[in-house]
């Protein structure tokens, strides 16, 4: 957590910290909440405004940007990943300003590499990533993103997750749909697992809680960030 100190860049930056909300008092036509419930429920609703700001500002990037971005986080890729023969990529198809990394996995394929796209195939479930090569059928998907019409599903090996925001212990902000941390959760083998977006996405914390998994790494056009050992959260 943050220190009880009054901390003026933070608050000229970002709302007021989720972790402080639980102590004050609930209103008195609200049952009362166990602390952990209390928190929880603050946190959700800060993630909820900080992802609103946080797309916006993904939106904001001009056309050029974002392109030169994305060519730069596959450069990173490259150099973080290193030769790929032999291992199934779980990619993304790119929602709402995301990091455009289709030419990138595009280039993969054309060395023989099997990729995947995230499939939702009921609520709360875990995703299922479904083989995709370029060209072939696509319907549309949740949230109206296009995903593989059919085709094998596919375990990957290495998994690239968009962030809508991330911190320095390498953890993300998603869409808030949770379909991401379930789908990690069911592997039995977990995957490499590199989250992708803009450096400008970066905050000073999501406040992870017990079900939020971090990446193993965090690439950005400025560079890679890499999960240690000791790294922690709120």
């Amino acid at each position: 957590m943050e220190p009880h100190g009054r901390d003026p860049e933070w608050e000229d930056e970002y709302a007021s910290p989720p972790c402080f909300m639980h102590r004050t008092e609930p209103r008195s036509d609200q049952p009362a909440l166990p602390d952990i419930g209390r928190q929880w429920a603050d946190v959700k609703r800060w993630r909820k405004a900080e992802r609103a700001r946080l797309v916006k500002a993904r939106l904001a990037i001009g056309p050029e940007d974002r392109r030169r971005f994305s060519e730069s986080i596959a450069r990173e890729l490259d150099r973080l990943l290193g030769d790929v023969s032999g291992r199934i990529v779980g990619a993304y198809w790119p929602f709402r300003g995301e990091p455009n990394l289709l030419p990138w996995v595009e280039g993969l394929q054309a060395r023989g590499i099997v990729c995947g796209l995230p499939v939702v195939v009921a609520p709360r479930a875990p995703l299922v990533f479904r083989q995709w090569r370029r060209r072939m059928p696509m319907t549309q998907g949740v949230w109206n993103i296009p995903v593989p019409a059919e085709g094998p599903s596919v375990v990957p090996d290495i998994v690239l997750a968009p962030v809508v925001g991330f911190d320095g212990a390498c953890y993300r902000l998603g869409n808030g749909g949770g379909y991401f941390d379930r789908t990690l959760a069911a592997l039995e083998r977990r995957p490499y697992v590199v989250g992708v977006g803009f450096a400008r996405l970066r905050i000073r914390t999501i406040y992870p809680q017990p079900h939020d998994v971090p990446m193993n790494a965090i690439v950005t056009e400025e560079g890679t960030t890499k999960r240690l050992a000791t790294s922690s959260g709120c």
